[in-house]
């Protein structure tokens, strides 16, 4: 059997969790000994039997490989959407099923909304983006499956030994507003608590990265930024060594950055959303999204509780997902 994976936006323009997901992904299967390639969109002779895609692809997509007799799964990173109550996406299931019935179909063409009827699965990440893609999609139940993200081995930590709980608390995420990396630096600041953020901006002339590099640069007592880091293990020490982690991202779907955090043994201080406690249950400390103030009590309060905290529980290991995925794949 062969797996074909196909994404929408290069690597090259813009990084994150969803590149490491994808090659991670692609490098735990071949380890199962399925044959893996990355869809060369310029070469006819390419063959396969199953196309993953990484995002909503469009609907024609789906049918001309069924017209080749190809398996088609999908792998949309429900972010917004997911970081929306139940009630909001309530109210977003019923808007579009009106449009559905009032808008042209050509026009309706452009939200592929119809890719979560044509393809043969559908994968997503935890038990609350399954609930998202029912309320929102309405998809054949029997097609959709909940497989998270895995961490490789360099991040799991012997549960045996002791944790030596470090001075400092770490963030690794890509400087945008999304992930409130500057607003937690300037909580940090005023709570006096050292954190090291990790991450690289999608631009560097970006005016919010350029915002909080001015801030890093004047508070390094308690900002310390370390750019990013392409050397997993050393980032896996980083975390092993770190007093907490710490993402207060206004949306996400899961945290690659987080599991890894977890399979380290660092204490989880996360934003109060859907996918975190979906997740992470009583094994993390939640901070509200909006209040500075309250980013401020509850980063202290952390830190200040951190070496006393109890172990997330660990996450899957990247080749555990890939046997789920290759059982996917067959049942196809």
């Amino acid at each position: 059997m062969k797996v074909i994976i196909d994404h929408q936006l290069p690597f090259m323009l813009a990084h994150g969790g969803l590149q490491t997901q994808i090659e991670r992904t692609k490098a735990a299967l071949e380890a199962t000994g399925l044959e893996v390639e990355y869809l060369r969109w310029w070469d006819d002779s390419q063959t396969g039997d199953i196309i993953h895609f990484f995002g909503r692809p469009n609907p024609s997509h789906i049918d001309f490989a069924h017209a080749k007799g190809i398996k088609y799964a999908m792998s949309e990173l429900l972010t917004g959407q997911g970081s929306r109550t139940r009630s909001q996406l309530k109210i977003q299931g019923g808007i579009e099923y009106l449009l559905g019935k009032c808008i042209p179909t050509t026009f309706l063409a452009n939200f592929r909304w119809d890719a979560y009827k044509k393809a043969d699965a559908f994968i997503v990440l935890t038990e609350w983006e399954a609930e998202v893609t029912r309320i929102l999609f309405n998809p054949d139940e029997s097609k959709l499956h909940v497989v998270p993200n895995g961490v490789e081995e360099d991040f799991f930590r012997n549960p045996e030994l002791p944790r030596q709980s470090g001075e400092e608390l770490v963030c690794t995420a890509t400087i945008t507003e999304r992930k409130r990396v500057l607003e937690l630096a300037e909580a940090a600041v005023e709570a006096q608590v050292p954190v090291r953020i990790l991450g690289k901006p999608y631009g560097e002339e970006d005016p919010y990265y350029r915002r909080f590099l001015a801030l890093a640069n004047e508070s390094p007592d308690f900002v310390r930024y370390g750019g990013g880091v392409s050397d997993r293990g050393k980032l896996a020490r980083t975390y092993q060594s770190a007093r907490g982690f710490v993402l207060l991202s206004t949306m996400e779907s899961l945290s690659l950055s987080a599991l890894e955090a977890a399979a380290s043994g660092c204490p989880l201080l996360l934003s109060d959303l859907p996918w975190a406690r979906c997740t992470f249950g009583e094994n993390a400390t939640y901070c509200p999204i909006g209040s500075r103030d309250a980013t401020v009590r509850v980063l202290k309060h952390f830190y200040d509780r951190a070496p006393e905290l109890a172990r997330p529980q660990p996450p899957l290991r990247w080749y555990d997902v890939a046997n789920q995925l290759a059982a996917i794949y067959r049942s196809l």
